[in-house]
């Protein structure tokens, strides 16, 4: 079968490369799945150039977490699927509920796990969902970084009611899928980003509120104007170490701040002292467990929400998908079909 493989210790898109492979046999609990459709995140980009957390990868590993397609093949003891099902791997296999396992980033696919850029893969069944009958595999395949890690930002931690304002940083995978579910919910929704045809784009999605934040850089400021002082009640930080400050002042009181990205250079007083006297939280968000990833699904097909796809390569124009990714110029998800 055909895959992408990035070399080990690779720190460049030069590592990137095509190869063939066995085609994998469903083992006991293991599902064969014929993929259909991947799409890119921040993170993948990271793992490419060696800039990932934990460092450039130690194996050849087929990269993106995210991926779609059809069930071939199931192993003995299979009971969650037959073939000719529509299916995406989860972000961390093995991560069911609760509490993540202890070695959580050592089970992800995409690195360090090989993930999803492939003719076939095999995964446990438990590392598997249903997709929604609404979506076409290139629509599903952003789902598992993007669209869970979004749902856990807004609906795992402090309930989003209908009335609320929530505030979306840039035009993004997930800031879209955050402008979508928060309107799902019931919440004004603000946006920002540095390109007006984007918040144009944004606008006619049903954003409440848009802020260029290259004419504004002061953003925090616009948001207390367009929230009549009060601040937003949920904000999805992907700026990280760049935004927080801002991000600070923005929230409303009793307001929580999901900490997602680290897409912004480091930038003024990162103390989340201020959070005090507002009775607001900082939460950590690293993806979500396949629980949560069911729960989105059935929102997305009970709502006919459709994720929003940028572009779209085909397989022979991985490397171009990544350049493109690399521009910053696109809106919502980057998608390769199989």
């Amino acid at each position: 079968m055909k895959a992408y493989e990035i070399e080990a210790g690779s720190t460049s898109l030069d590592g990137l490369k095509l190869v063939d492979r066995e085609k994998p046999v469903a083992g006991p609990g293991q599902v064969l799945v014929r993929v259909k459709a991947t799409s890119l995140n921040y993170r993948d980009q990271a793992v490419v150039t060696g800039k990932y957390f934990i460092g450039p990868v130690q194996n050849a590993t087929i990269p993106l977490s995210d991926g779609a397609g059809e069930v071939v093949e199931i192993g003995d003891g299979v009971s969650r699927f037959k073939a000719g099902d529509r299916v995406a791997g989860t972000f961390f296999q093995g991560w069911i509920n609760g509490q993540p396992p202890a070695a959580t980033p050592g089970i992800a696919l995409g690195g360090p796990l090989d993930g999803m850029l492939a003719e076939y893969v095999v995964l446990p069944e438990d590392g598997l969902v249903t997709i929604p009958d609404n979506l076409s595999f290139e629509e599903a395949a952003t789902l598992p970084c993007a669209g869970v890690t979004t749902w856990n930002a807004l609906m795992e931690g402090r309930t989003l009611k209908p009335g609320d304002t929530v505030l979306c940083l840039g035009t993004g995978g997930v800031s879209m899928f955050a402008l979508q579910f928060g309107r799902m919910a019931g919440a004004r929704v603000i946006i920002t980003s540095s390109s007006d045809e984007k918040l144009e784009r944004a606008k006619a999605m049903g954003a409440d509120g848009v802020i260029n934040y290259k004419n504004t850089p002061d953003w925090a400021q616009e948001v207390m104007k367009l929230t009549d002082g009060k601040g937003v009640d949920q904000i999805v930080e992907v700026g990280g170490a760049g935004t927080l400050p801002l991000s600070y002042q923005s929230v409303g009181y009793g307001g929580e701040i999901a900490l997602i990205g680290v897409l912004a250079a480091a930038d003024g007083d990162l103390s989340p002292h201020g959070l005090m006297f507002k009775a607001a939280m900082l939460r950590g968000i690293f993806v979500g467990h396949r629980d949560m990833f069911e729960n989105m699904n059935k929102a997305i097909a009970i709502n006919g929400v459709k994720p929003v796809i940028g572009a779209t390569f085909d397989f022979d124009q991985a490397h171009d998908a990544f350049k493109h990714q690399m521009t910053s110029s696109h809106f919502g998800k980057i998608v390769i079909t199989v």
